[in-house]
């Protein structure tokens, strides 16, 4: 049965204020355990469900015939690891990051820390479309692992990839939880939760879609680290996804919506902590609650993801009318399907990223220029780099659309 344990927080006294060094009682909350729960979706909640899930199974098979697959998939998770890091604070825009990550793939540092959290949640959520594949385990050490990429490099690091032994919260100052908004589980309470969170996200019971906003919302609720817990919890959606099969190619960039919909997303996750037995009224309607907000949301987000596809293949196809005839898997055909999900590239990146030599894609490049596909910039120490602005102002646009409270079905 899920409760809270009142504890005692003594001061000692480092902080610069008052409000800081006060000594007081405090509530955390211990949740239910999920494995063996039974969980019971209303009816409409469950269709909002299958029709999240429908949606992303088309977005992993009609949709992709639009355009490359690999490359939407690119810029697609790009897009969700953006929204995850704004969710936290973390502002960057489309043409500076993609600058900023062909500069690391320089070996260059990335130029400033910002740029580098967010690069570091997209080697995050690259490691998830890599790690897990239908049926896998969803294990700690890969939450671990996870999580050790998100803050690898970074002030925090010595962090990464490593359980929290102290209390933490969420809300009020650094120094107590005095006036916290949410305080999570106590340390000794979080390993065992983590454990069962695992056991569950590897279970086949539930509808996948269902599943991940549950086992999401228990992340956050365990809050297990120091760091980077919002981010390392959206992860844990797409692993879901993933391992249940509904996401084998593309991930929905879900992320996009509930930074839209914050409050809503706040509210779902605040009503999903209920205190007292699984099968009460307020426990069935706060995960009901959650669980129908997050479906909604993964269905707006395909939606805008079909319509970024579409805008995708209408730019190819505008690039091919400007360059004339192609030979058909040439280092110029190649880069203009790749070129959706890499939009700034190098010479020496192009051309790892086609499977041509240098040569050939430097001719293939030279000819894009001349067409006004690709132009070129400087980036880091006055390297030389190609972007494609048509597809950077998509996708510039796609966060925009996704960004939009339009069409808002909570």
């Amino acid at each position: 049965m899920s409760r809270v344990v009142r504890r005692r927080w003594i001061s000692d006294f480092s902080a610069p204020s008052h409000a800081g060094n006060r000594s007081c009682e405090f509530e955390a909350y211990i949740p239910d355990m999920l494995v063996d729960r039974r969980i019971t979706l209303d009816g409409d909640v469950a269709a909002d469900v299958a029709d999240a899930e429908a949606a992303i199974v088309r977005l992993n098979t009609e949709a992709t015939a639009l355009v490359d697959t690999q490359a939407l998939a690119r810029i697609l998770l790009r897009a969700e690891a953006v929204a995850s890091s704004r969710i936290e604070g973390l502002e960057i825009g489309a043409r500076r990051l993609l600058h900023a990550e062909v500069v690391r793939g320089m070996h260059e540092a990335a130029p400033d820390v910002t740029a580098a959290e967010v690069l570091n949640n997209i080697d995050a959520m690259m490691f998830v479309v890599e790690s897990v594949s239908g049926g896998d385990p969803i294990t700690v050490d890969l939450l671990l692992d996870v999580h050790r990429r998100l803050l690898a490099g970074t002030q925090l690091e010595k962090h990464g990839g490593v359980v929290r032994n102290q209390q933490n919260w969420i809300g009020g100052n650094s120094y107590n939880p005095c006036s916290a908004a949410f305080v999570p589980p106590p340390p000794e309470n979080v390993s065992g939760l983590l454990q069962d969170l695992c056991a569950f996200s590897s279970t086949d019971d539930l509808p996948a879609v269902a599943q991940a906003a549950i086992a999401h919302a228990q992340f956050e609720t365990i809050h297990p680290f120091v760091e980077s817990n919002g981010r390392t919890g959206r992860a844990l959606i797409h692993l879901v996804l993933r391992r249940r099969g509904l996401a084998a190619h593309v991930l929905p960039p879900v992320s996009l919506i509930l930074a839209t919909w914050a409050r809503d997303y706040i509210d779902g996750l605040t009503q999903f902590r209920y205190v007292g037995t699984p099968t009460s009224k307020p426990a069935l309607a706060g995960l009901n609650t959650l669980v129908g907000r997050f479906a909604g949301s993964c269905t707006r987000a395909v939606s805008d993801a079909r319509a970024f596809e579409k805008r995708a293949a209408e730019i190819e196809q505008g690039w091919r009318g400007r360059v004339g005839r192609i030979r058909a898997n040439s280092a110029t055909d190649l880069l203009l399907r790749a070129l959706v999900g890499a939009p700034v590239v190098t010479t020496n990146s192009a051309a790892e990223l086609i499977g041509r030599s240098f040569v050939q894609t430097s001719e293939a490049i030279t000819r894009l220029v001349e067409a006004e596909v690709l132009r070129q910039v400087n980036v880091g120490r006055r390297n030389r780099a190609f972007e494609a602005p048509d597809i950077i102002d998509a996708f510039a646009a796609l966060e925009r659309q996704l960004a939009s409270p339009e069409g808002d079905t909570l």
